[in-house]
């Protein structure tokens, strides 16, 4: 594998961030087909590609409904990120050693970063009132995925820069959008206080984000009966 490792655990766990299973049936399939040597032979099992088959029909619905696959993307915050380290151990594995750490390393951490700018633009994307804008971001993001998965098998460096082009491109944007995605933020916490999903925000403590609490307010005076009262026998007048 040698130099080909990096270029194609970048590019495989790019990939991973936007659609995991997309890249599984990838190379899973290409391995399949054409028996080739850079490509894992446990991708290529029966069952990991029905299996990932399953769950990639079930991510291109649950990605194009607003709202839903921001609920999907918190799901795979772990997931993603597993499965692109995964890859990369394969890809690593049949050298050495060294090679799967790094390769696990390479994959896992692009990865997450690319979950986090999916999942940012994504919320961006749902702060518009209709859902084709959905449809049109998660079809670009599956086809993408799947043409530069594709090109890493015959070219790695090349999908690699490609794939590095689209991380920065996409990490600019996330910048570029943040209000949209704060304003998101705000709409998706009370959809999912009316769906039941999280915590209303009367039970989630202070807010310590403004400040400290305000003071309570002062006790109001005591009478004149109860100051007398309070007062020692000796100090009456």
């Amino acid at each position: 594998m040698g130099a080909e490792l990096i270029p194609m655990a970048f590019t495989t766990g790019w990939g991973s961030g936007i659609n995991a299973y997309a890249v599984v049936l990838v190379l899973g399939l290409a391995d399949k087909i054409f028996n080739l040597s850079q490509i894992p032979n446990a991708l290529a099992r029966t069952d990991v590609l029905i299996g990932a088959g399953i769950l990639f029909a079930v991510e291109m619905l649950a990605d194009k409904i607003p709202y839903v696959d921001s609920v999907w993307d918190s799901v795979h915050t772990v997931v993603r990120p597993a499965v692109g380290a995964t890859i990369g151990y394969l890809i690593g594995h049949d050298t050495a050693s060294l090679d799967a750490a790094v390769g696990a390393a390479t994959g896992g951490v692009t990865a997450l970063i690319s979950h986090g700018i999916k999942a940012g633009l994504r919320a961006a994307v749902n702060t518009s009132p209709e859902p084709a804008s959905n449809v049109l971001v998660s079809t670009t993001e599956d086809v993408t995925v799947t043409g530069v998965t594709a090109l890493a098998i015959a070219h790695p460096w090349l999908a690699a820069a490609i794939a590095f082009l689209f991380l920065a491109l996409g990490a600019f944007l996330v910048y570029k959008l943040a209000g949209r995605i704060r304003r998101y933020k705000r709409r998706y916490d009370a959809w999912g206080e009316r769906v039941g999903i999280a915590v209303p925000a009367g039970r989630r403590g202070p807010d310590t984000r403004s400040g400290p609490p305000p003071a309570a307010p002062p006790a109001p005076p005591a009478s004149r009966a109860a100051e007398r009262l309070e007062q020692p026998f000796d100090q009456e007048t």
